[in-house]
């Protein structure tokens, strides 16, 4: 399962065998559930997790017992709690499977030894990281202003594999509406 980070690495620079192979030997592979928490918030996040296969999502839980989810992250994205895992500041939200899921994850330690070892590392994750904030404002930034029916048919042109794997209450609490007003909006555009 080690092949998916390899093959993304190496569309971003030339990674040679044995760079894989010291790569690779920083990283573990884990599968989970829909719904298990690969972090459950409030504390310090000390790992990074490279999606291979699934969604996860970034959750917390308002004062209501409502959880909000906050973003999604898929096949070939590395998914944190950035501030938290560069900081080292505890954090309110989680990281959950929203479907099942197999990932490779680091830990901050081993990231520090594997950037020791390859150097170029540490400007390929930065670079993955910051492009992956960008898309985030920019995916965020196109639903505002939109009603609660446009912003569910952006999600489904924006994100359609991800409308497809993960569960309505999921997309509800994303696009910030009830599961019961996503059901009448999805009835309504079929």
């Amino acid at each position: 399962m080690i092949s998916p980070l390899i093959n993304f690495l190496k569309l971003l620079q030339y990674i040679s065998e044995e760079d894989a192979v010291i790569i690779t030997s920083h990283f573990e592979c884990k599968a989970f559930k829909e719904g298990d928490f690969l972090f459950k918030g409030h504390r310090v996040c000390n790992e990074l997790f490279f999606v291979c296969k699934g969604v996860l999502r970034i959750v917390t839980t308002n004062d209501k017992g409502i959880d909000i989810t906050h973003f999604f992250y898929k096949e070939n994205q590395i998914c944190t709690i950035l501030q938290s895992f560069n900081d080292a500041t505890p954090t309110e939200p989680g990281i959950q499977a929203a479907c099942d899921a197999e990932v490779l994850v680091i830990t901050k330690s081993k990231l520090q030894a594997l950037y020791e070892q390859l150097p170029y590392m540490k400007d390929i994750i930065d670079k993955i990281n910051q492009q992956h904030l960008i898309e985030k404002v920019r995916v965020r930034n196109s639903y505002l202003g939109e009603d609660a029916e446009n912003q569910y048919k952006l999600f489904i042109m924006q994100q359609p594999d991800i409308a497809l794997r993960v569960p309505l209450k999921d997309i509800a609490s994303y696009l910030g509406i009830t599961p019961q007003s996503l059901s009448r909006i999805r009835k309504n555009i079929r």
